[in-house]
């Protein structure tokens, strides 16, 4: 019989499951990890392995970037916390990157489980390159899904990070390949007064309904 893996996977506007579990900068609950800060939490299949130490190494090379925008890194791989230590000082070794974030040890698989990174057609023993980015009240915001052979871009979980606190701090949306600096776009209007105003204002009209502003 082929065994079958319960697999949820929390959706963006839930609340991110909690847990407690060990990692290499202690015992940590992640509710209150997250607590105050946005949270990035992502996974990688195995320690010891190409792919995933290019990735580790660009988390931790822009790990001040990210601690600039009141964002945490906590990473994931079904592997034991002495696999993790031994990781870490490896990698610090012959590279002089130190990956000065939480890595959990998750061998009974139990975090992976509730965030749906175990994914059985492509392995049931190691987490696919999920990416969870979890704003300080806890709700999830964004989530991403690589296989275990492609690399993720660090470049766009950054831009998306920015994307996401512009568009909360200043209510708009961002267009396609927004970068910051550039023009966001306004909400649209809801009744025929807010449109007539809207093709008085000095936004930037593609149409009535797609408006843009500097910010």
């Amino acid at each position: 019989m082929e065994e079958h893996i319960e697999n949820p996977m929390p959706r963006i506007g839930d609340k991110a499951p909690d847990f407690k579990a060990t990692t290499t900068y202690g015992d940590l609950v992640f509710s209150e990890y997250n607590k105050g800060s946005w949270v990035i939490l992502f996974s990688h299949p195995a320690d010891f392995t190409p792919v995933c130490t290019t990735e580790m190494s660009g988390f931790a090379t822009r790990h001040k970037e990210f601690k600039d925008m009141n964002c945490k890194l906590i990473g994931l791989s079904i592997d034991s916390i002495h696999a993790h230590v031994a990781w870490v000082n490896n990698v610090k070794k012959n590279t002089g990157v130190l990956f000065d974030f939480p890595i959990i040890a998750d061998l009974d698989m139990h975090v992976a489980m509730k965030y749906g990174m175990i994914m059985p057609g492509e392995a049931t023993t190691a987490a696919v390159r999920a990416v969870f980015i979890i704003d300080p009240n806890g709700i999830i915001r964004l989530i991403m899904y690589y296989p275990l052979n492609v690399g993720r871009n660090m470049d766009e979980i950054v831009r998306a990070l920015k994307a996401l606190q512009t568009a909360d701090k200043h209510k708009v949306a961002l267009p396609l390949n927004w970068q910051p600096g550039e023009k966001v776009i306004v909400p649209p209007p809801t009744s025929v007064d807010a449109m007539e105003e809207r093709e008085k204002s000095d936004y930037e009209m593609v149409d009535f309904y797609l408006a843009k502003k500097n910010i």
